[in-house]
């Protein structure tokens, strides 16, 4: 075998790069979860890095970046035993204009602003083909060569996708139930706000884990320690407790003045200490499609739900 083309791989470096936030709403909403589809992205990621020199020299990355992503969503949807693709069957006769009528636009305006938990509600074809081609704008050939379909198919998978969404969106709430703050996340902001560092670091088990995405991996106390020196050197930095798609988190807010938070954080506890820190602020494509709403005593007034 070859050895590894170091441009190659700093090709694909800079493409991930840039198809990070596109790639996230796609897995997104394949999963039905802003933070489940950060966790395919970064697994395809991976996967692309370790299986490069496999691919073709000629062939392009990103439709196979796209593909990985889309694999390994399904292989996880398929694990948690969530509904499978339906039968391929008739298609309906949609065309594929490069300037599609104002219904066309309305439906793709509709797939845009429905909330991403949502689209878990579909078949898994209609859930990709309705994310493909009216959240990120791909061609019915396009999508047809990545999902591995006839363009006939996935007209018809278009075609009842839509439909299937007007209807979960016309039966939806409007917004997620308010939760208070449990008492060990609430505690957590409380000292972070405070600046209280050696206290944070004290709720640190000896073996936590800081996981940032795109940065390398902190393992163990006095190392995950750092990430609190880091954030000691930014003014302005408020944390507020939340909860987005059943779990409790930590919304970022980075100066007194902003009404969305910037980005999230959430923890896993154990035995009363932290063993996970996750932090989303080096991919803040999370939040943008986030149901984030924040616990009742850190909504501002008039507030709730960002």
């Amino acid at each position: 075998m070859p050895p590894p083309d170091p441009q190659r791989r700093a090709s694909l470096t800079v493409l991930a790069g840039e198809l990070r936030p596109e790639l996230h709403r796609y897995c997104a909403r394949l999963m039905g979860s802003v933070i489940d589809g950060e966790d395919v992205v970064q697994d395809t990621l991976m996967r692309a890095l370790a299986a490069l020199d496999e691919l073709e020299e000629a062939a392009p990355l990103k439709p196979w970046l796209f593909r990985i992503a889309h694999n390994r969503a399904i292989d996880l949807l398929r694990g948690r035993a969530l509904r499978a693709a339906e039968p391929m069957d008739a298609a309906f006769d949609l065309a594929d204009p490069a300037n599609p009528d104002p219904v066309e636009m309305l439906m793709r305006q509709e797939a845009v602003k429905t909330a991403v938990s949502r689209f878990a509600e579909l078949p898994v074809a209609q859930r990709s083909v309705v994310v493909l081609k009216d959240v990120l704008g791909e061609s019915l050939t396009e999508i047809a060569a990545l999902l591995d379909l006839t363009v006939d198919a996935v007209k018809g998978h278009l075609a009842r996708g839509r439909a299937r969404l007007r209807e979960i969106n016309a039966q939806a709430t409007a917004l997620p139930a308010v939760r208070p703050a449990s008492a060990a996340v609430a505690y957590y902001a409380a000292l972070f706000n405070q600046r209280d560092w050696d206290g944070l670091r004290a709720l640190l088990a000896d073996d936590v884990k800081l996981n940032q995405s795109s940065r390398p991996l902190r393992t163990g106390a006095a190392d995950v320690g750092m990430f609190f020196s880091i954030y000691a050197g930014i003014d302005g930095v408020r944390l507020a407790p939340a909860w987005l798609e059943g779990r409790e988190v930590i919304a970022v807010f980075e100066n007194g003045v902003d009404a969305s938070p910037a980005y999230i954080m959430w923890l896993e506890w154990r035995n009363g200490r932290i063993s996970l820190i996750r932090d989303y602020r080096y991919v803040r494509y999370v939040a943008a499609d986030a149901e984030l709403v924040l616990a009742p005593q850190a909504a501002p007034a008039g507030g709730g739900a960002i």
